[in-house]
């Protein structure tokens, strides 16, 4: 028995890398969740909630560094679509050891907002990195990972 040739979404007939036609799907409202974790020294989270760091207000540099990112994805990941972002949001847990970034994404398309939602976390991680590093050598991004994603 033959086993059938699998198939890709993102290769056509010949292999080469496309981009996946959702034309013929419906528009849906759409939503994904995913987090970010950044792991970092007492003593940092203790400047952090102070506001005391060196360059500043770290939280909201991160905040604006997360939209911003996921409002560009179609041009940081290959093949993926340019949605219509009706909503980002990127909030911050901070924690005694840690900051747990938690981001949101929402489009009205034909395909998922998952992409968006984890730029929003990566890049809100590396901003907030940036923004600790003079006080903090041995911080760590940890578990960048979607949440959920649902469609209505």
């Amino acid at each position: 028995m033959l086993m059938p040739k699998p198939r890709f979404s993102h290769l056509d007939e010949k292999g080469a890398a496309r981009m996946v036609d959702v034309s013929a799907k419906p528009v849906q409202s759409r939503r994904a969740v995913a987090e970010a974790v950044l792991r970092c020294a007492p003593a940092t989270i203790r400047l952090l909630r102070k506001q005391a760091l060196p360059k500043g207000d770290a939280l909201s540099v991160a905040r604006i560094a997360g939209i911003q990112a996921a409002k560009r994805t179609a041009e940081l990941i290959p093949l993926c679509h340019t949605l219509p972002l009706q909503f980002v949001g990127v909030d911050f847990i901070v924690k005694a050891d840690r900051v747990v970034i938690k981001t949101e994404a929402r489009t009205n398309s034909q395909t998922g907002v998952e992409m968006e939602a984890l730029t929003a976390a990566s890049i809100a991680a590396l901003a907030l990195y940036d923004m600790l590093k003079s006080v903090d050598k041995k911080m760590k991004i940890e578990r960048v990972r979607l949440l959920s994603k649902t469609k209505k």
